[in-house]
């Protein structure tokens, strides 16, 4: 046992226990509904909307392709199945040989009454590839209601109508939502889908249930036309390897809301070994060191495991073995099942390892490009009269916090 202090295995253990259940706590608590009349922000007061503002309204997806990922055709197929009209898909791919432009074309046999676009443009904006994408899409977009998700995420057939609703509140700028993860078969993307649900999405919910804004996820951004065209278009974000927190982050910065809707989409996990799990998560979490490098060194308080073991290796004391079984029966039920609870100890030392390492370097591999970690906040834009507008309206001022 370490000659340490009793009081510090008390601290650790009871760090990582009260973590512990709190993510178990808000985990299983389901988000509230938005509804037209509600302020998108505590805080904020908001006039009710007329029921014909949040009438279905013409919307535009924009899913940016690269490869033929595993059940991409299934991803995609599920945004073709909407109930929500008039419904526009646009996909964008660079190069004339990519496999997805087969399952598109196959999208558009499976579904002739599905309006599909599809852009294929080499053209380069910036060192984000996925945003040059975007870029050359968006000359196909038809509609003024704009949602961007990832190619690995599947949504319900309700999807669509829900997460555009707060659009109608003008001072509302992105609606984005949080995901769960779908492992392929094997113990390394079961892994990979407990960094989601058991680490990603409760931090998530307890910075929400802060009162914490500042977050916006390539699983769903929507937002209006004129929102988009307020922070200068994608361009504005073509250079940040972390492009969905900075279109918050523009939006935020001109006094419009983000709204956490209780809608949750699935996302694919498909590393299957280690290696590519390591630098898939090693990405999120240099990049997330980048956005807030001060609560970055703090995160070791969310891994409960190690903290539990820690306590108890400083001072196995009555006290500390009580902290630490409390700690480990929340981890459990956080974790959701007796399996995943059985894993969760490799989980969460993977993940301090995985921090440890972060803690330094600033170069990421992202789809077969090695890229610096440069997300800094930009030079801020003047406001133009939409945005001025908006604020006036609104009673607010813009966000000005780093």
């Amino acid at each position: 046992m370490l000659p340490l202090h009793p009081l510090l295995g008390a601290a650790a253990c009871g760090a990582g226990a009260a973590y512990a259940m709190a993510a178990a706590w808000l985990s299983r608590r389901p988000l509230p509904p938005w509804r037209a009349g509600l302020p998108a922000v505590s805080g904020f007061d908001a006039a009710p909307l007329e029921s014909s503002a949040v009438a279905n309204v013409a919307v535009t997806v924009l899913k940016p392709l690269r490869g033929a990922e595993p059940r991409l055709y299934d991803n995609l197929a599920s945004l073709c199945r909407q109930t929500h009209a008039p419904l526009q898909l646009v996909f964008g791919v660079r190069e004339a040989d990519d496999p997805a432009i087969a399952v598109v074309e196959r999208l558009r046999a499976d579904f002739p009454d599905c309006d599909i676009a599809l852009a294929v443009a080499p053209e380069i904006h910036g060192r984000n590839l996925k945003v040059s994408n975007l870029v050359n899409m968006m000359p196909l977009a038809k509609h003024d209601y704009l949602v961007l998700a990832d190619s690995d995420i599947v949504v319900d057939a309700d999807y669509v109508a829900r997460v555009t609703a707060p659009l109608a509140d003008p001072a509302t700028g992105v609606v984005t939502c949080i995901y769960r993860g779908r492992a392929l078969p094997g113990l390394w993307p079961s892994l990979g889908v407990q960094f989601i649900d058991d680490w990603f999405v409760p931090s998530v919910r307890i910075a929400h249930a802060g009162g914490s804004r500042r977050f916006a996820f390539g699983a769903t951004i929507a937002l209006r036309r004129d929102a988009l065209t307020a922070i200068g278009g994608f361009n504005a974000v073509a250079h940040r390897l972390a492009d969905d927190f900075w279109i918050g982050e523009l939006t935020r910065q001109r006094g419009l809301s983000t709204v956490l809707s209780d809608v949750i989409v699935g996302t694919d996990v498909t590393e299957t070994g280690i290696g590519s799990l390591w630098q898939h998560e090693l990405r999120w979490l240099r990049t997330i060191r980048s956005l807030n490098p001060a609560g970055f060194r703090f995160l070791f308080i969310t891994f409960t495991w190690p903290m539990l073991l820690l306590g108890l290796a400083a001072a196995a004391t009555p006290l500390t073995w009580t902290l630490a079984a409390a700690g480990a029966l929340a981890r459990s039920v956080l974790a959701g099942s007796a399996a995943a609870a059985l894993r969760a100890p490799v989980r969460d030392s993977l993940l301090l390892a995985e921090w440890l390492v972060a803690l330094t370097g600033s170069r990421v591999t992202w789809r077969g490009q090695e890229l610096a970690v440069i997300d800094a906040d930009p030079p801020r834009p003047h406001l133009n009269s939409f945005s001025t507008h908006n604020n006036l309206a609104q009673g607010m001022t813009p966000d000005r916090t780093p």
